[in-house]
């Protein structure tokens, strides 16, 4: 345990183990990881996503939320190359909307299609991400910051549907299906400026 600890501090603080620290990419790293936590927006549509992972089953679990981090790397490319896209902080609310809602109906969905949804989305959260990026940070450990808070968003709400569905038995997907309702609601209340 003792071992894994340090290992775990050494990644995300490994400047502090020279005399005169450079702490560029450390910033990169904890910036990366801090700016999708930082937004409510961000936070409900990474939940959403987990959440219909769950709702879905089978290999949506891993590959709903591996499409969007995919597709979310490549919008960070167009944030970083001053690519504009249009629309960005509403397709960013849109997302926790529309997801959270797809969730919350709980229909059977083609897979290839539950990839495109999120993965259409993820370009406009990478973008956001790409040009919202601190100057003095490196890219590339920015990139791996915000795709580990990504997926720790991710884990969470699939974790929280599997966790309601095994205490409420019968009525766990019910329940996480009103999870997703719920979500839906509040990127409603972000739309409309009340959170």
């Amino acid at each position: 345990m003792r071992i894994l600890l340090a290992l775990g501090l050494a990644l995300f603080f490994p400047a502090t183990a020279f005399a005169h620290p450079d702490t560029t990419g450390t910033l990169g790293l904890m910036h990366g990881f801090v700016h999708p936590l930082g937004g409510v927006d961000h936070v409900l549509a990474m939940l959403a996503v987990g959440v219909f992972a769950y709702v879905l089953g089978g290999r949506a679990l891993i590959l709903v939320p591996l499409s969007l981090v995919a597709m979310m790397l490549v919008g960070f490319l167009f944030g970083v190359s001053d690519v504009d896209l249009p629309m960005v902080e509403l397709a960013i609310a849109a997302s926790s909307i529309i997801i959270g809602a797809a969730a919350a109906l709980g229909r059977p969905m083609p897979l290839a299609g539950a990839m495109a949804l999120v993965g259409s989305f993820a370009i406009f959260h990478g973008q956001a991400h790409g040009a919202e990026m601190p100057a003095n940070s490196a890219g590339a450990l920015y990139a791996a910051g915000f795709v580990g808070a990504t997926a720790l968003l991710h884990a969470t709400g699939i974790v929280a549907a599997a966790g309601t569905n095994r205490i409420f038995a019968t009525r766990g997907k019910l329940i996480a299906q009103l999870v997703g309702g719920a979500v839906a609601v509040g990127g409603v209340g972000v739309l409309l400026g009340w959170l």
